[in-house]
């Protein structure tokens, strides 16, 4: 019942806090206006962020303490919820906020796991059940490049209304699952809060939304899915184990390597804003933001079944 119970705090928090932040942030003029890249046509506030960060680290450290995992996620989810926020004020006015400083802010947090002790610690042998364990440099490269990876790429998809904050749902409540299978409990309570906060949030952030979750929320959600993957089901690779955090997070992989791949092909930048993700595709074929985020939930979900069927039948 534990779980139940951080599920329901979690969710708590948050929709009694987004309220609050969504009007002191138009108070304040702390909006995502309007612009030719962007679909919404009026300006909403960008401090629903600030709301999920309370809503995870507050159930997270009143239903499990400060281990090591509630510090890693709290140190480095400060740091990108701080920058975020520097971030989306600068949007708020009509600025782009350098690249350099997110670059050197993204990947200190990317290696406060490894300080905190969670990090890649080798992968099975293709020839034996033995496992090749890394060296402390090594682990912490491959570490720095999963969470610094999945930083960017719950970022990428917060293109659209309810996007994020429901692929990061299902996404969560797959790794929940997985934790479970795996007994790793302090992660599977740490997923099911960011399946109750995401959950709570999507209420005011399905179309048409709001508010929206900014650069603040998007990173620390990738930030949280990365860490737990890696305590919950990476630390030691096996081809069972790496499955599960590849399928589970399908989409923002997915749409991050066609996004990659189409900027490289055209020679584009790889960090330059546009109009080249998945979910802008579907809607230029003619689907809705409803019927956009609707089927990428659906792909979200086939891929979440599919780690947790591949889990099942192999362990």
């Amino acid at each position: 019942m534990i779980y139940l119970y951080a599920l329901a705090f979690a969710f708590t928090v948050v929709i009694l806090l987004v309220p609050v932040v969504r009007n002191i942030a138009i108070r304040i003029g702390f909006v995502d206006r309007p612009s030719k890249r962007k679909i919404h046509a009026e300006a909403i506030p960008l401090s629903g962020g600030v709301a999920i960060f309370a809503g995870v680290m507050v159930t997270s450290f009143l239903f499990m303490g400060h281990p090591p995992l509630f510090r890693a996620l709290l140190i480095g989810g400060a740091i990108l919820v701080i920058v975020g926020l520097v971030d989306d004020s600068f949007k708020a006015k009509g600025r782009e906020f350098p690249v350099w400083p997110r670059l050197i802010a993204y990947i200190g947090t990317a290696l406060v796991p490894v300080w905190q002790g969670i990090a890649i610690q080798g992968v099975s042998s293709p020839a034996s059940s033995a496992m090749i364990l890394f060296s402390p440099l090594v682990s912490a490269l491959f570490t720095l490049v999963w969470v610094f990876s999945l930083i960017n790429m719950l970022n990428f998809i917060d293109g659209i209304d309810g996007l994020a904050s429901g692929v990061t749902a299902i996404s969560s409540m797959t790794l929940f699952a997985a934790s479970l299978i795996f007994s790793h409990k302090d992660t599977a309570l740490v997923t099911i809060a960011l399946a109750g906060a995401c959950l709570a949030f999507l209420a005011y952030n399905f179309h048409p939304a709001r508010i929206f979750m900014g650069d603040a929320g998007a990173t620390f959600l990738g930030y949280v899915l990365a860490v737990t993957a890696i305590d919950g089901t990476l630390k030691g690779a096996t081809l069972l184990s790496l499955s599960v955090p590849m399928l589970a997070l399908g989409v923002p992989i997915l749409d991050t390597v066609i996004v990659f791949s189409r900027r490289l092909w055209e020679g584009k930048g790889l960090h330059r804003a546009d109009n080249l993700h998945t979910h802008h595709s579907l809607m230029k074929w003619g689907l809705t933001q409803v019927q956009t985020v609707s089927f990428l939930y659906l792909i979200a979900a086939v891929f979440s079944l599919l780690s947790i069927v591949i889990l099942l039948a192999l362990r």
